[in-house]
Parts: C-alpha cells; structure tokens; sequence
C-alpha cells in the first residue's frame, strides 16, 4: 500500500522574520568599537551618530577638531559644528579649557561612551502626558518674546575690525560684504581685536579652507566661523627687547692724508694725531 501525501503547505521556518533586517552575524576579534544602543539609535541626525561613531574608534590623543572631521567626512564644518554641539547637550562630548604651563589656554576634548553623570544602566524613562489647559483654566498669560536687538548702523561700526573684513577680499574675491554685512560681523572681529589677536591672524583663521561653493552669502560663513571657532591665543610678547646697536658715524676725509675714516666730525684720522706728527702740515 502506498504511503498517503499530505497536499497542505510546507510550515514556514518562524526563525527569521519575514519584513525588515536580518542581520548577518560574524564575531570578530580585533579592529572593532562597542557603542551602546542609546547612542546608535537616538533619534536625530545621522551625521550626529556617524561623528560619534567616528570619534569613538579613534585612539587617545587623535584630533577631533572641526577642521580635522572635515578632512575626514565629505560634510562641511557647519553639520559638523553641528553634530558635536549635539553630542555636547547630551552628555557625550565634553569640552574643557586648560592653561598650558607656558600661559596659553586651550581646549581638551572628553569622549563618554555614557553620557556625562548618567548611569549605565539608567533605561529611557517612559514619556509623561502633559494636560493642555482648557480655555476656562487659570493659566498664567504667555511672556511676549522681546524683539531682537537691530543690527548696528555701518556708521557705528568698529572702523578697524571694518578694514579687516574688507581686506578679506583680497585673499578670497568671493567675500565681498556689503556695509551692512560688515557692520553686523563688526562686533565679533572687534572683540577679537580687544583680546589681543593681530588683523593677520584673523584673516588666516577667516579665509583658511573655505569651501568652494557658497550655499548662501559668504557672511554667512563668516559669522559662523567668528561664532564658532575658538578664539586664538595672542602671541607671547618678547621675553627681553633686543639690544639697540650703536650708531655708527659718518665717514670723513682726513685733512692731512684724505683718507676716508669714521668720525663724528671732520678733522684728520688716526694717524695722522699720532704722537711725532706735525698737525700744522699735511702728512
């Protein structure tokens, strides 16, 4: 007798999902970074993740300037500025300004793999419903937001930090300001000024890797870079001035001989005032 055959549909393996990701597992061993869920996952930008991604596979000591993560990413410094002001409000990145032995400030840059003063194995709290007030609720009368203060007039703009912004056109031609423009960034150049930074300095620091397309106005730029970038350290001043060299006397021509020789006044050289020498007549 035949065995019977079953016409019922094979039972699908419930192992695997049938939507989404499945994720292809290798162990590995060496070359690799652990970061947590709660900061791969977190809701925002990806270039946020991807920077702190990046930071985190770094060793102790490698650069994570502005201008360093832009080297290595395709983004410009504005998302990049960006993506580490972020990881700085959560509590990943923390940033703290030190004096060097030598007097000279600068910036040391902290890497949490758990945010700064949370426990790490603190799980995100559930959300908490916030009743909106009916109309008839005493809630208290929203605070009017005051106005933004105007832009100074071109008039009273700082006249040195407004030479400096426009001498920026002859490094780049594409930083052409209007005088409102250069009144507006006038301030920010002017409080660098104060601090003892040279109008060099700051066109260096202005004009150094500019992109080569601008998606907007190039005070744009501008204002993000004196917004953004730490402000350099003056230059020390001479620890002694150098010696003044003695001044060195004219040439003379000698009454006896008409050599030439160094004197402060005219009159006869060296040998010819020797002892034995007849001064009344020539040598």
């Amino acid at each position: 007798m035949a065995d019977s055959q079953s016409n019922a549909r094979l039972r699908a393996d419930t192992g695997a999902p049938t939507t989404g990701v499945i994720h292809v597992r290798t162990r590995l061993t060496a070359d690799f970074t652990v970061l947590s869920n709660a900061l791969v996952q977190r809701r925002g930008s990806a270039v946020t993740i991807g920077v702190a991604a990046y930071i985190s596979s770094l060793p102790d000591g490698s650069p994570v300037s502005i201008a360093a993560l832009c080297a290595h990413f395709s983004e410009g410094e504005i998302l990049i500025s960006r993506a580490l002001r972020e990881l700085e409000a959560a509590g990943y990145l923390e940033r703290r300004r030190e004096r060097t032995p030598k007097g000279q400030d600068r910036t040391r840059t902290f890497f949490h793999d758990v945010p700064a003063g949370r426990d790490p194995d603190d799980r995100p709290r559930s959300r908490k419903t916030v009743r909106v007030p009916d109309a008839q609720d005493d809630a208290p009368s929203p605070v009017p937001t005051p106005a933004p203060a105007p832009p100074p007039a071109p008039a009273d703009a700082d006249p040195q930090a407004v030479a400096v912004l426009s001498s920026l056109r002859r490094i780049d031609p594409r930083l052409i300001l209007s005088a409102s423009e250069a009144a507006r960034l006038a301030p920010a150049v002017a409080a660098w000024l104060a601090a003892g930074v040279g109008p060099r300095e700051i066109t260096e620091v202005l004009t150094a890797r500019l992109p080569e397309r601008f998606r907007a106005r190039p005070a744009g730029v501008l204002a993000f870079r004196l917004r953004e970038t730490p402000l350099p350290a003056p230059p020390l001043p001479s620890q002694a001035a150098p010696p003044e060299r003695p001044a060195v006397p004219p040439f003379q021509t000698c009454d006896g001989c008409e050599r030439a020789f160094r004197a402060p006044h005219p009159g006869r050289c060296r040998d010819c005032r020797g002892p034995g020498r007849n001064l009344s007549t020539a040598a």
